[in-house]
């Protein structure tokens, strides 16, 4: 199970249009050059968003794409299924006949993770990714560094757990 290109760059594309759109329709041609997305695959993208409702274009000189409705109003799952990205752990496609016709044994694990993953995705909005990326823009640069890995986090050590004297941070 992953998110693919498509999702991905789907996502990517929203927010671009989000934080851009009160200066008018936005050109994909544009998003394609700040976001190093082919022209051709937005125009994909595009014609699927539009059949949800979540984009609208507007044809002619000065013409372009402003978003369907409030950036409140969508999440990242509209945008996700609305591309036709699969967000399904289970082998089966949630059908239960994983194993011979049956279910295996690590199906409601999958199941439940399916659930978790289309909650959270759910629950962020275009508005809270575009408000974090005009943050992000007006925040002063800093370092790069590693984040600390959690005490008792078995990755911290490669594999044992650390302790809370062995946690260092970088």
């Amino acid at each position: 199970m992953r998110l693919t290109t498509k999702g991905r760059f789907a996502v990517t594309a929203m927010i671009d249009l989000g934080m851009r759109q009160h200066k008018g329709p936005v050109t994909l041609a544009g998003i394609s050059q700040r976001q190093s997305i082919s022209l051709s695959y937005l125009e994909q993208l595009f014609a699927k968003l539009r059949r949800h409702s979540l984009v609208e274009s507007t044809r002619g000189p000065g013409g372009g794409y402003r978003l369907g409705k409030s950036a409140a109003d969508i999440s990242v799952a509209d945008i996700i299924f609305a591309v036709d990205e699969p967000l399904d752990a289970t082998l089966c496609g949630g059908r239960g006949n994983c194993d011979n016709d049956q279910r295996c044994m690590t199906h409601e694990l999958w199941t439940n993770l399916n659930r978790q993953m289309i909650d959270y995705l759910d629950s962020v909005s275009l508005a809270d990714l575009v408000a974090q990326q005009h943050q992000n823009a007006h925040a002063a640069p800093r370092p790069a560094s590693v984040a600390p890995m959690p005490v008792g986090s078995r990755w911290a050590t490669g594999g044992a757990r650390a302790t809370a004297d062995e946690s260092t941070t970088v």
